[in-house]
């Protein structure tokens, strides 16, 4: 992920920003391409705000696990809004950064929601991150961790 978004600032739901190598390193990324207006999105972000907080606050130590909301909302405010209602605690690509666009076309994003989980070098894990959530539940964790490379005593 250091390579994907290397020197990149990211936001929190507070608006306060983060270096991006700071909080992804060493960490499984999950992209989430979503948005307010899209209904299927709606349906999944609550899902994947479960998956999420049982991740990082329910297990000692926490899972390395980040979430980065790439968000295709039609405004600066409809992204914000999305984020303090229903977005779990995790990050965001902020509104302008033109970037957006770039991650969209190298991970082949058609339609949202897309959750792509992927290693610190940006290399796909998996495209169907919400597909194996739905079906799996946290023990896809474990594969997304064994696939990443990343070593961490972590048990979920």
């Amino acid at each position: 992920m250091v390579d994907v978004l290397s020197g990149r600032l990211l936001v929190d739901k507070a608006g306060r920003s983060v270096e991006a190598e700071e909080a992804l390193q060493n960490k499984v990324v999950g992209l989430y391409f979503s948005a307010a207006w899209c209904a299927p999105c709606r349906d999944f972000t609550p899902v994947l705000c479960g998956f999420y907080t049982e991740l990082l606050e329910e297990t000692e130590p926490p899972a390395p696990f980040e979430v980065v909301f790439i968000s295709s909302d039609h405004s600066a405010e409809e992204m914000a809004g999305y984020m303090r209602a229903m977005h779990g605690d995790w990050l965001a690509l902020p509104f302008h950064d033109p970037y957006k666009h770039d991650l969209k076309k190298k991970y082949n994003i058609t339609a949202i929601p897309k959750l792509v989980i992927v290693k610190q070098t940006g290399e796909v894990i998996t495209d169907k991150g919400r597909k194996q959530i739905r079906d799996k539940g946290l023990s896809c964790f474990r594969n997304w961790l064994e696939a990443a490379d990343i070593f961490q005593n972590f048990s979920s």
